[in-house]
Parts: C-alpha cells; structure tokens; sequence
C-alpha cells in the first residue's frame, strides 16, 4: 500500500504551490490535499472563529493525469489539517508536507507562519511533517494573485525528503523539517542543516500618522543584521550564502536555561 502524504499550507487550496507539492509525489504516494479555501498567511497555529468554519468544500483537481478530490476547510491551515486528520482521512496519514508557500520563513517570524501552524498541527496528531518554502518577491507574499514560479528544485527537495522521512522518520523530538529554498536554486546549489536565526527576517513598517478608526494592514520588509547573524542560522544559509536550508524543528518550546522561582 502506498503511503498517505497530506498536503496543505496557508497560500490557499488553489496556490499552484500546493499543485507542485502533489506533483512532487503523487507518483510514489496517495495524495490528500486538505488545506483553506482563501489565503491565511501569518495565522500561526491559530483556530479562529468565524461563521463559516468547518465548512468543507470538495474541489475536483487533476494532478499528473490523476484526478482526485481536493479538500477546501473554511478555516485555518492547522484547522485544515484537523479536520484532515479527525474526518477526511480513511486512515492514518503517514506524512504531512505543508506548502510549497510563497515566500520564505525564517528566523523569528516561524511562529507567525501559517506553513509552520499547519506542520506543528500535524505534530500533534504523531504525524511527521514538513514545511517548504519557495523565496518570492515580498509582493507576491500574502496574495491571492499567484505569480507563476519555477518549481523544479522545490519539487525535487520535497522528493527527496519526502522519501528519506518515510522510509527514516524524523527521529528524537523533532516535529518537522522546515526547508527554505532560494529562487535561485539549482541542481548544484548545497543543502545545509541550518538552526532558526535569533534575528527577525521580515519587520513592519512605522505608519505615518493616521485616523486609528480606519484600517491599516502593516507592510513589511526585509532587514538582516549581518554583524550579528549566526553564521549556521537559517537566514545566514538562506540570504548570505543562497543555499537551500533544512532546519529541525522541535514541539518543545521550554528554555533550556534554569530559572529561579
């Protein structure tokens, strides 16, 4: 039997990146695609409340020739992958790869990241995860308009990790890979096993003054401070050295230094 490998992300059940992930493997596994109906960038792990959450729309979708029913939760991404998991699933899901996502995630900015939410859902569930990301111009983040992307490498990398997970496991307390790929990227480009950068990778912009009774999204940029930049931090492999990065990520979020109470 073929193994089951959930794929979702935060871009959006229609993002092409969730089309590349399946491409990438459909051929050696069984596809469940489970992700939101519309962009949920930045939500974490985060299960918000609305009037229509929960509500599952089936999708028809043609990958590689297969034709199979893709999953539209009205929800978040780690909402997507519960009900994936609690529901839609006909057995137990053996992998959970979450992207491909527009645009990197690095540094201080994963606990923002709706990619991350989703694959650290997945943790919860005993299921071994991970997330992919796809460097695109910042614009191109946090949208709806999917800009057409080179898919190759990424689609190659989930391959190999895919399989390497599947036949390995993660191992330790490690809930999932988290693997950033520059756009740039080619057969030749290394891979290195990077730890998350202490530093932020995106920052908001200062609003200029303004009525606070109107609304205001916050635009972001990029700002790496490379005096201080961990030389094997994820950011320092991603944008210093333009290599792909494959960061271990962990559940447990207590600090490793004692504190006295």
């Amino acid at each position: 039997m073929k193994p089951l490998i959930l794929i979702t992300n935060d871009d959006g059940v229609l993002s092409p990146g969730i089309r590349a992930a399946a491409e990438a493997i459909i051929d050696f596994s069984e596809v469940l695609i489970v992700a939101p109906t519309k962009q949920q960038t930045s939500m974490g792990r985060s299960f918000p409340k609305s009037d229509d959450v929960g509500i599952i729309d089936k999708i028809d979708m043609e990958i590689a020739g297969k034709k199979i029913i893709a999953y539209g939760v009205h929800g978040s991404p780690a909402t997507s992958v519960s009900h994936a998991v609690l529901e839609i699933a006909n057995r137990k899901i053996d992998l959970c790869i979450s992207g491909i996502n527009y645009g990197e995630n690095l540094g201080l900015g994963l606990s923002c990241s709706g990619t991350i939410g989703a694959a650290l859902e997945a943790d919860t569930y005993g299921i071994p995860a991970i997330a992919v990301s796809l460097e695109v111009v910042l614009e191109s983040q946090h949208s709806s308009d999917f800009a057409e992307l080179n898919w190759i490498q990424t689609k190659r990398i989930i391959r190999i990790y895919a399989k390497r997970v599947l036949a390995e496991g993660l191992g330790g307390d490690i809930s999932l890979l988290n693997i950033n790929i520059p756009n740039d990227a080619t057969n030749d480009t290394p891979i290195e096993l990077t730890k998350q950068s202490r530093q932020n990778y995106f920052f908001f912009k200062k609003p200029e003054k303004r009525n606070f009774s109107e609304k205001l999204r916050l635009q972001s940029y990029i700002d790496i401070d490379h005096a201080t930049l961990e030389e094997d931090s994820d950011i320092c492999c991603f944008a210093k050295r333009r290599n792909i990065s494959v960061t271990p990520i962990t559940w447990n979020m207590t600090a490793r230094d004692s504190y006295q109470v």
